[in-house]
């Protein structure tokens, strides 16, 4: 088949998963300014994009995609380094930026896939995946902030973030007009033009990405995604349906509509008389699942008071204007 055994198929083959990628990532990096304008907002997007069978569908073929891209990347690779044979060792001037782009290309790849496992495993592995298992862990899985919250508060996620960002430039670069030329769209008038284009797209791709990995950053050292009262009575709303078969649809329903505050006395409050002796042998079987859903309700709780809020006083995302002061 000339798709996989014929070296313009296999670039054809690279141009078009490579153009669904960069579409993912254009749609990835506006996503990501969702959860800077409003931070909420990004949590439903969480929530649609969960364990539902569109989001598994959608899921699985770009990781089709990653993964063919990655093979036919390799599979290039050594096409060409056969087909120089010693001539590849031989010392030549200093190429270009983008012929070093190109040269490097592999490399470039390599660095990406170091980077994307870390992105995975920092919010994949917690958030989808925990739903796909039926797990039920401290952070709701839709809880996307939180998840912000739990990597960026990290000192070496920013500094991960920005050097794969920075292969993702060069590698983006030079593979925007390859996948073009790629396809048979090599005229000497466009290809100079999808140049300029591929430069202009991955350039504002990545310093937003850059810039939005860096207002997360700020955000999660002053613990805003902890704090905000709109994002907990969010997360209030989360975690409490999580356990309905064990503590009962009324129960349930009762802190669901109590605000944020309310809802704690309430948990904290009928905890503390779940640890009469007598409550074990009034409530029977029912007393297990109870006494673990408000255990559960008491450690998210405590885990999203643990760091107060460094501005007591306002409360509110950092970007790039300062909250205002009540000082008088």
């Amino acid at each position: 088949m000339w798709l996989s055994n014929s070296s313009v198929g296999r670039k054809f083959i690279m141009a078009i998963t490579g153009a669904v990628l960069v579409l993912f990532l254009t749609f990835h990096c506006l996503m990501n300014a969702v959860a800077i304008a409003w931070p909420a907002a990004y949590n439903s997007v969480c929530l649609f994009l969960g364990a539902n069978w569109y989001a598994l569908i959608a899921s699985a073929g770009l990781a089709a995609f990653i993964v063919v891209h990655i093979i036919y990347a390799v599979m290039l690779t050594l096409q060409n380094r056969r087909a120089r044979g010693h001539e590849r060792y031989a010392v030549s001037h200093r190429p270009k930026s983008v012929e070093w782009s190109s040269q490097n290309m592999l490399v470039l790849g390599i660095v990406i896939l170091a980077f994307l496992v870390v992105h995975m495993i920092q919010f994949w592995a917690k958030m989808q995946l925990v739903e796909i298992l039926g797990e039920h862990t401290k952070i709701p899985a839709a809880a996307g902030t939180l998840f912000l919250q739990e990597a960026f508060q990290q000192p070496w996620t920013l500094i991960v973030y920005c050097i794969g960002f920075i292969a993702l430039w060069f590698h983006l670069n030079h593979g925007i007009w390859s996948m073009f030329q790629s396809v048979g769209w090599d005229s000497t008038v466009w290809i100079p033009r999808l140049k300029k284009i591929g430069a202009w797209w991955c350039s504002i791709v990545v310093v937003l990405f850059i810039a939005e990995a860096v207002v997360f950053t700020v955000n999660a050292n002053r613990h805003f995604y902890l704090n905000d009262p709109e994002l907990r009575e969010q997360y209030k709303d989360m975690v409490v349906p999580e356990y309905e078969d064990d503590f009962g649809p009324a129960a349930v329903q009762a802190l669901s509509s109590a605000s944020y505050d309310d809802y704690v006395q309430m948990v904290k409050g009928q905890y503390q008389q779940m640890q009469n002796p007598q409550a074990a042998s009034y409530f029977g079987d029912k007393y297990e699942g109870m006494i673990n859903f408000l255990q559960h309700q008491v450690d998210f709780i405590d885990y999203l008071e643990s760091h107060p809020a460094v501005d007591e006083e306002a409360v509110a995302p950092s970007t790039g204007v300062a909250a205002p002061s009540t000082q008088k």
